[in-house]
């Protein structure tokens, strides 16, 4: 049973993600706080490392709650994901997204 739901959590999370627009990005707690549960964010990281590499879900625009690319170090090379970023105009602070200017926040989904 757990591991079922362990699965519908995923999905979830793949859903939401694909809805990020270009040139946007949102935070392992936005999408754990859209699906209901706040303190997911960490579960919301293993369900995207389970589709690393998966071209149809956009990973590359979940950032942590500081804007930084912690999850760089699943994708081909440490530095893919914030040329990803940076293809679809997202602009740094140094190594931060500028969250004031690229935030997603997700609607609710419960």
């Amino acid at each position: 049973m757990v591991r079922a739901q362990k699965c519908d959590f995923f999905e979830e999370v793949w859903a939401l993600v694909r809805q990020i627009p270009r040139g946007k990005v949102t935070t392992y707690g936005h999408i754990a706080g859209a699906l209901g549960i706040r303190s997911a964010a960490r579960t919301v990281g293993w369900a995207l490392n389970a589709v690393a590499g998966c071209s149809d879900i956009p990973a590359h625009r979940v950032v942590n709650r500081n804007g930084e690319l912690t999850g760089r170090m699943h994708f081909a090379t440490p530095t893919l994901m914030r040329e990803l970023l940076e293809a679809e105009g997202v602009s740094f602070d140094g190594d931060r997204v500028r969250l004031e200017r690229h935030l997603w926040v997700p609607p609710l989904t419960n």
